[in-house]
């Protein structure tokens, strides 16, 4: 076959997706109540919601700038919870459109919608022990940018990652863990050999930090995404969620302004 141009290319992805979509994500024509709600055109902006947060990011920074500004009020303890409403509820029941997605631990500390001060339809989030990544989950990441143009990935690492402190002692010890708790620990065995190759005052820390960068590394070469990050579509941020002051640090791949 000859080659096709990412646009089409995306059509084409976006198109093949679409089938399953419905499915995936719940939507359907009415909300349950048979109130009809706003459509909004494939590929368009929604207008915001009834008590929004403001217009939806149409560029990974302006995506990236209002994340950092609700982690900010997560920060200074003013949260403004938009999009929690019933309305909003009702405004995103047939379609959403999130902004972003965030690839995160299942640690019960980082909830993603609060870290950000965001609100219902805003983001896509999947979570897994240690925020590890497997085909599904990778599919997971890029359904977002595929069928509803999210333009943000964020990798959320955070400080005293339980599964990751579990796999640096497993790996550092040469004792498995039980059962598919063993799975975790293999697919944290790149960051521990990163980390091993030199001291580390905090080595568990810096094994969570190697990991987070590993993993938005591994996104970006996704053969679906990468298409999109050349054309700057899409951006893939690594980053690490403080437990004691609730401050989203940036490692790498912030957006260009």
């Amino acid at each position: 076959m000859g080659s096709v141009s990412v646009p089409q290319r995306r059509a084409f992805l976006v198109g093949g997706l679409a089938a399953s979509a419905a499915v995936i994500t719940g939507c359907s024509a009415k909300s349950e109540a048979g109130t009809p709600v706003a459509k909004v055109a494939a590929g368009s902006a929604p207008t915001p919601s009834p008590a929004a947060a403001g217009a939806r990011p149409d560029s990974p920074r302006t995506a990236f700038d209002r994340l950092m500004e609700g982690n900010t009020r997560w920060v200074d303890g003013k949260p403004q919870h938009p999009d929690q409403t019933p309305e909003r509820r009702t405004f995103v029941a047939e379609e959403q459109k999130p902004y972003s997605a965030i690839l995160s631990c299942i640690d019960s500390r980082v909830p993603p919608e609060l870290v950000f001060d965001t609100g219902i339809g805003d983001l896509f989030v999947m979570r897994t022990g240690g925020h590890v990544v497997a085909p599904v989950v990778t599919g997971s990441v890029e359904y977002g940018p595929l069928t509803a143009g999210t333009s943000l990935i964020v990798v959320l690492g955070h400080q005293r990652c339980g599964a990751v402190k579990a796999a640096y002692k497993a790996l550092k010890d040469n004792q498995p863990l039980p059962g598919n708790l063993q799975s975790i620990v293999e697919a944290l065995r790149p960051a521990y050999q990163e980390v091993s190759k030199q001291k580390h005052a905090d080595p568990v820390d810096a094994m969570i930090r190697a990991h987070t960068r590993q993993t938005a590394a591994d996104l970006r070469r996704s053969s679906n995404l990468s298409p999109l990050l050349r054309k700057r579509e899409v951006a893939v941020v690594s980053a690490y969620y403080s437990l004691d002051t609730g401050r989203v640090e940036v490692l790498g791949g912030a957006p260009a302004a």
